[in-house]
């Protein structure tokens, strides 16, 4: 994913530098990108849903201008960040729900990919918080890879950018991943027996 506007790379090296006015300046140049991960997060949600696309957007926008130990490289690199961003707040959403136990088994988000186009269910989605986890102990790239495509909806290509690998590595870590966690979670729990 080749940087169509040179001015993020600047704005996000003014957003290392403290400039208060390169917050507001970089929303606009990514705003839409971030608006179509949050988008892909919450289709399937539910009606009167409190979450919704923009309230994501605005609250993984407000994290990653926070954040002070990234050294932010251009485009690519902001929406890899972004994916992980909105995995935490759907994670610290989904634990919210969890605890109230006020419909703790609604659907939560869906997840567009064509391997993984279902509804996630809160429980569901904590369950792949954890096991990615795990996978992440085990293999920290492969974990990367799913989290951004899964939770940012990156393409591989996006992907390989990002992590500076190649299509193939990344198109061979997600295969890998996927299939580690389908074992690690097991089948799903409305999978008939047998």
């Amino acid at each position: 994913m080749a940087d169509p506007a040179p001015d993020v790379t600047h704005l996000l090296l003014a957003l290392d530098g403290d400039d208060p006015a390169a917050v507001d300046a970089l929303l606009p140049h990514v705003y839409t990108e971030l608006q179509a991960m949050a988008r892909r997060q919450l289709r399937g949600e539910r009606a009167g849903h409190t979450l919704d696309t923009a309230a994501l957007v605005h609250e993984a926008y407000l994290k990653l201008i926070r954040q002070d130990r990234v050294s932010w490289q251009n485009r690519a690199h902001f929406l890899g960040v972004a994916s992980l961003a909105m995995r935490r707040i759907l994670v610290n959403y989904a634990k919210r729900r969890s605890r109230v136990k006020r419909g703790g088994d609604a659907p939560l988000a869906t997840f567009d990919d064509g391997a993984v186009g279902r509804v996630t269910r809160s429980d569901e989605l904590l369950a792949l918080d954890e096991a990615l986890d795990r996978l992440a102990a085990r293999a920290p790239r492969p974990a990367r890879v799913v989290e951004m495509r899964f939770f940012g909806g990156l393409t591989h290509a996006e992907i390989a950018e990002v992590l500076g690998l190649s299509e193939p590595t990344v198109r061979r870590d997600w295969q890998a991943a996927r299939a580690w966690l389908s074992a690690d979670l097991g089948p799903p729990a409305d999978a008939p027996a047998g």
